[in-house]
């Protein structure tokens, strides 16, 4: 019978394990494709992917409807295996492993193409990821200032609340200008924001979407932009900004940079034009930051 594990790493070790695992050479392009199934009220998606002595699968469900009901948008389960043997190891919350896991992965991206002074921060959306990546961004660059931009004004003040020691406020889309960093973290199907009010040192984040007619950056931005990707093949699979962007001419396959080519150094990021990171959420992902939860609580770490 295997045994279960709570919660998630903590955001600092998962960002470090995230560019660790690049570093040693894990290669995004080679995870398997995500498998969805769309059912009469929402999605149900299945990942798996395989890293070292682990592999892993993530079985989660996501249904639009559920936060009227009080229910989380997303809900799951990750099933972290023995690598050699695929023997079952631990069974973690796929809704903690996903929230730690997008943030810590725009905190790798951001950390190579922000300005190292970065300290003007916008988020779009008050959901569970406007929060971690408030949390993740922060453990990567000395944020002091925080806009907060969504639909609801009383969640949006109840966000701004909870950040007293920020000078925190409520804003509007116009606030990108001037910003430091973005983060889109909506369900958002059309852009947020005019690409065109983007300062050239701007860092800009996007995750709210894996699919290919959904978007939360302009065509705008993707072109003044340097974009990186998680995996060509599944941003031109899943996302998109990048997805309607290559279709609109905004930007072409070849111009598109990779996270592990970010990381180890080799992907040209010119000054004087925003960046952009586009991610989709990915197998492998998840499967180091289970790896790194189910170390952390057995005191082993490789």
């Amino acid at each position: 019978m295997i045994g279960s594990v709570a919660g998630a790493p903590p955001m600092r070790d998962a960002i470090d394990a995230l560019r660790a695992a690049l570093l040693d050479g894990l290669d995004p392009e080679q995870d398997p494709p995500r498998s969805v199934a769309e059912g009469p009220h929402g999605q149900l998606l299945l990942m798996p992917a395989f890293w070292g002595r682990y592999a892993g699968v993530k079985v989660a469900s996501v249904a639009p409807g559920n936060p009227a009901l009080g229910l989380p948008r997303i809900q799951g389960g990750y099933l972290l295996l023995d690598g050699p043997t695929l023997s079952p190891l631990v069974l973690l919350d796929a809704v903690a492993l996903t929230s730690v896991r997008t943030a810590a992965v725009s905190a790798v991206a951001a950390d190579a193409l922000a300005e190292p002074d970065a300290a003007r921060l916008v988020v779009f959306g008050t959901g569970p990821q406007a929060h971690s990546h408030v949390e993740a961004l922060r453990a990567v660059r000395p944020v002091r200032e925080l806009i907060v931009v969504a639909r609801d004004p009383g969640r949006t003040a109840e966000f701004v609340a909870g950040y007293p020691e920020l000078a925190a406020r409520a804003g509007t889309a116009a606030d990108v200008a001037g910003a430091d960093l973005v983060a889109c973290c909506t369900t958002a199907r059309t852009p947020l924001f005019d690409g065109s009010l983007l300062s050239d040192h701007t860092t800009v984040v996007a995750v709210g979407s894996h699919e290919p007619d959904a978007r939360e950056v302009d065509d705008v931005t993707v072109r003044r932009s340097t974009v990186v990707v998680e995996a060509r093949a599944a941003a031109l699979r899943e996302a998109g900004d990048v997805v309607l962007a290559v279709q609109s001419g905004a930007i072409g396959p070849d111009a598109l940079h990779t996270l592990s080519d970010l990381v180890r150094g080799k992907a040209d990021v010119p000054a004087g034009r925003p960046r952009l990171f586009k991610s989709v959420g990915m197998a492998w992902e998840d499967l180091v930051v289970a790896a790194t939860r189910h170390e952390t609580a057995r005191g082993d770490r490789r």
